[in-house]
């Protein structure tokens, strides 16, 4: 009976590997941008910190065995993160604004000093920590958004000025000509004999 236990677990424990492997698997495909980074050395307490900030942001963090990591990537196809996951490794996934997980992490590690950005993946490409660290200098996605709007804005009022002018300017001239009209003639200066 202790045997059949045994095996009864070994089975639970590989479909649990399974689903964590098919878990990593569909958010590497699924995010634009995903961060590697080192977690020694954080309390309980700075993690937590770290996750409900990153969650505001949302975006979500992962600590995964490295094996299963390694396994979710070949399978999503990012085998080149196999050299990265290496030591205790959070992993960091966002689907929409691609600079947020390392913006927010940016800002988390030179608050605490604790974690250290050993990679990421930007749409699909392995990009190194240096590169990482451009990324988290990138406005947000919403102030991307109004520089771009802006600037295309920019244009329009100015054409609505430039063909605004002439009719102003007309709106001037029949003012001044009323405005002439109405106000009473001088005399005739007399005539010099």
């Amino acid at each position: 009976m202790a045997t059949t236990l045994k095996k009864k677990e070994k089975i639970d424990k590989k479909a649990e590997k399974a689903a964590v492997v098919a878990d990593i698997t569909a958010r590497l495909k699924a995010s634009s941008t995903a961060v590697l980074a080192d977690y020694r050395g954080m309390t309980v307490g700075q993690m937590r910190d770290l996750r409900s900030k990153l969650k505001g942001g949302g975006i979500e963090m992962v600590v995964v065995k490295n094996t299963l990591a390694r396994r979710a990537a070949k399978a999503a196809g990012y085998e080149p993160l196999n050299a990265e996951l290496v030591g205790p490794i959070a992993m960091l996934f966002a689907a929409d604004d691609v600079s947020a997980p390392a913006r927010i992490l940016n800002d988390f590690i030179r608050a605490n000093r604790k974690m250290v950005i050993k990679a990421g993946l930007l749409e699909g490409q392995l990009i190194k920590a240096a590169a990482v660290t451009e990324l988290a200098d990138l406005p947000s996605r919403e102030v991307l958004l109004s520089r771009l709007l802006g600037a295309m804005q920019a244009p329009l009022g100015y054409l609505a000025s430039v063909l605004q002018a002439p009719i102003v300017k007309f709106a001037r001239t029949l003012d001044a000509v009323r405005s002439q009209k109405e106000s009473p003639s001088p005399a005739p200066a007399p005539a010099a004999s």
